[in-house]
């Protein structure tokens, strides 16, 4: 990259897509939002939203593991008393 070139972020592509005028503002005239709470308050709930499914990732794959794990110890169980059977 040159010096004079920037990093583009794809937060800043969409928000230039959803209003040009208020890109301009916040990028070319420095201006802040004036919602600037609500948007505190936007990033906290993404924030808490992404644990949330981070979490329910965890619980899936815990999940798949230990029914994998109760199928293995069920066959386990039937191939032992067929064997005791004979």
């Amino acid at each position: 990259m040159t010096d004079n070139a920037r990093l583009i972020r794809a937060s800043e592509i969409g928000e230039y897509v959803f209003c040009r005028r208020a890109w301009w503002l916040h990028h070319v005239q420095g201006l802040q939002s004036a919602h600037h709470a609500q948007m505190e308050h936007g990033i906290m709930q993404h924030s808490e939203h992404g644990r949330a499914v981070q979490r329910a990732d965890t619980l899936t794959r815990a999940a798949i593991v230990l029914g994998v794990l109760a199928l293995f110890f069920a066959a386990m169980l039937v191939l032992a008393v067929l064997v005791s059977a004979f």
